[in-house]
C-alpha cells in the first residue's frame, strides 16, 4: 500500500468563474490567511520545543535558589517529561471529541499560567507543581497544534511545506532552549526561563481564536476510558523506569518496577483495544504500515538527536572544560543544520518520495554521528570536527523527522488526524524523554563510575556508537518496510 494511496483527492476544478487560486484550488500557494494560521501554530510549537531544554543548563541555579537537594533536582526535568509524554495520546483523542481549537487555546493558556507560577515559585513543591502543569499543557497543545496544522492544509506539497517548517522550528526550538537557558541564567535569573513563555502564550491565546478554525470529526465518539487509563499509566511507567535507569542504573528497583509496570499496562491496553466498541486507538489504524513504521522512525529520530545534545554537552563541559553557556552556544550550529534540513525536506519530498527522504536523511545522520567517534581531547581539532558533523547530522535528522511526520499522517481522513497526530506527538515526546536516560545509562556503564575527563570521553564515545547504530536501524526499517509500488507523495 502506498503511503498516500488512501489520501482524499481534491475535486476542485478551477474555471473561468473560479477566481484567483486559493490554498484550496492551488495546493502549492499559501494565502495571507493560511500564512497567519501557520505563523500562530508554528510560534506555539516552537515555544513548546524550547520548554523541553530551556531549564537544563539552569538546574544548578534552581537548586541553589529554592533549596533542592542534589538527588531531587532531576525531578524538575522528570516531572515535566512524565506528564508531557504520558498524557499526549490521551489529550490528542480528547481534542477529537471536544474540538482541537478549544484544546489548543486552553492548553496554551494553561502553559502561560503555569510558567508564571513557576517563575514566582518560592519552594520546591510549588515549582514541581508548575512543571507538571507545563507538561500537561504540552501534552495537550502538541497533538492539537499538529492536528490543526494537518487539517488546515491539504495533503500534498502545501502540507509538506508546513510540516517541514514545523519540524525545523521544533528542532531549532530544542537547541534554542539550551542556548537561551544559559543566557537567561547567566545574565538575569533562572526565573526568566519560565517568564519568557508568558508573553508568547498570551499572544497566541489572543490571536489564535480569531484566525484558527475549529476542527473536529463530523461524528463524535465516546471516550475509551479503560484504554485511556492503561495507555497513560503505561507510558508513565515506561518513562519513569527509563529516567530512573538513567539516574541509578538498569538494575535499580525503581527502574525495573517502572519498566515492568509500563510494559504490562501497555500490553493490557492492546487487549482492551481489541474488545471495546470505540477504541482509543483503533488497531486497524495502528496496523497501517505508514502509521506503525512511521512512528517507529519518529521515535528513533528524536531519541538519537536529542540525546546527542546531552552527550556532547557532557563532552564539551567535562572533557574540554567549556562553560554551560559556551557549550549551549556551540549547539547553534546544530540548530542551523536542522533549519536547513526542514527547508530542504519539502523540496526533496516533491522530487522523490518519503522513503527516499527517510533513507537519505538517516544515512546522512548516521555518517556524521559516526564521525563524532573521532573526537579527541584537544579543543581546536575537536571543534573542527564537531561543528560540521553536528551541522550535517542536523540536516539529516530533520529530513527524517519531516519524512516521519508526512508518513505517519498521510492517507488518513480528517476524522483520524487527531489520532494520527496524537501518535506522532507521542513518538516525539517519548523519544525526547527517553533519549537522555538511555544514553546516560550507556555513559555510566562506559565510565565504570569514574568521573575524570578521559573516562567521560570514553563513556561518551561508547554512547555515540550506540546512537549511530540506532540511526542505522531506522534506515533499515525505512528501506525494508516503507517501500511502496508508488511512493511519490
Amino acid at each position: 500500500m502506498s503511503v498516500t494511496e488512501d489520501a482524499p483527492r481534491s475535486t476542485a476544478r478551477p474555471g473561468p468563474a473560479s477566481g484567483p487560486p486559493t490554498a484550496e484550488t492551488d495546493p502549492q500557494r499559501l494565502t495571507g490567511r493560511s500564512k497567519l494560521i501557520l505563523t500562530v501554530l508554528l510560534v506555539a510549537q516552537f515555544m513548546l520545543a524550547v520548554d523541553f531544554s530551556i531549564l537544563n543548563v539552569a538546574l544548578p541555579a534552581i537548586g541553589d535558589g529554592l533549596g533542592f537537594s542534589l538527588a531531587d533536582l532531576q525531578w524538575v526535568a522528570t516531572s515535566f517529561a512524565l506528564s508531557a509524554a504520558g498524557f499526549t495520546l490521551f489529550f490528542g483523542r480528547i481534542g477529537d471529541l471536544i474540538g482541537r481549537k478549544k484544546i489548543f487555546i486552553g492548553s496554551l493558556a494553561l502553559l502561560g499560567l503555569a510558567s508564571l507560577l513557576g517563575g514566582l515559585a518560592t519552594s520546591p513543591e510549588a515549582l514541581l507543581a508548575a512543571r507538571v502543569a507545563q507538561g500537561l499543557a504540552t501534552a495537550a497543545a502538541t497533538p492539537a497544534g499538529l492536528s490543526l496544522l494537518t487539517t488546515s492544509f491539504p495533503e500534498g506539497p502545501l502540507r509538506q511545506k508546513a510540516l517541514g517548517i514545523n519540524g525545523a522550528l521544533m528542532s531549532a526550538g530544542f537547541t534554542t532552549g539550551a542556548i537561551l537557558g544559559g543566557v537567561l541564567a547567566d545574565l538575569l535569573s533562572w526565573r526568566w526561563a519560565f517568564f519568557v513563555n508568558v508573553p508568547v502564550a498570551l499572544a497566541v491565546v489572543l490571536v489564535g481564536p480569531a484566525v484558527i478554525k475549529e476542527s473536529r470529526p463530523a461524528t463524535r465518539r465516546s471516550l475509551d476510558l479503560p484504554g485511556a487509563l492503561t495507555v497513560t499509566l503505561g507510558l508513565l511507567g515506561l518513562v519513569y523506569g527509563m529516567t530512573q535507569a538513567g539516574e541509578h542504573g538498569w538494575t535499580h528497583p525503581h527502574a525495573l518496577g517502572g519498566l515492568a509496570g509500563g510494559v504490562l499496562l501497555l500490553a493490557a491496553f492492546v487487549l482492551i483495544e481489541r474488545t471495546v466498541a470505540a477504541p482509543l486507538v483503533p488497531l486497524a489504524t495502528l496496523g497501517r504500515r505508514n502509521v506503525a513504521w512511521g512512528n517507529l522512525l519518529g521515535l528513533l529520530a528524536f531519541v538519537t538527536e536529542t540525546s546527542l545534545v546531552y552527550l556532547l554537552t557532557l563532552y564539551l563541559q567535562k572533557t574540554l572544560g567549556f562553560s554551560p553557556l559556551a557549550a549551549g552556544v556551540t549547539f547553534g550550529v546544530l540548530g542551523a543544520g536542522t533549519v536547513v534540513g526542514g527547508l530542504l525536506a519539502p523540496r526533496l519530498l516533491a522530487r522523490t518520495s518519503t522513503t527516499t527522504v527517510l533513507v537519505v536523511g538517516g544515512v546522512v545522520q548516521a555518517v556524521f554521528t559516526a564521525a563524532l567517534l573521532f573526537l579527541g581531547t584537544t579543543t581546536g581539532a575537536s571543534l573542527a570536527l564537531l561543528l560540521p558533523a553536528t551541522f550535517f547530522g542536523g540536516v539529516g535528522n530533520m529530513l527524517v523527522i519531516v519524512g516521519f511526520m508526512v508518513t505517519a499522517t498521510s492517507g488518513l481522513p480528517d476524522a483520524e488526524q487527531g489520532l494520527a497526530t496524537g501518535l506522532a506527538s507521542m513518538s516525539q515526546q517519548v523519544g525526547i524523554t527517553l533519549g537522555t536516560p538511555i544514553m546516560s545509562a550507556v555513559v555510566t556503564a562506559g565510565t565504570a563510575g569514574a568521573t575524570t575527563a578521559s573516562a567521560v570521553h570514553q563513556g561518551v564515545t561508547t554512547a555515540i556508537a550506540v546512537n549511530a547504530a540506532l540511526v542505522l536501524v531506522g534506515v533499515v526499517v525505512a528501506a525494508l518496510f516503507l517501500r511502496t509500488r508508488s511512493d511519490r507523495p
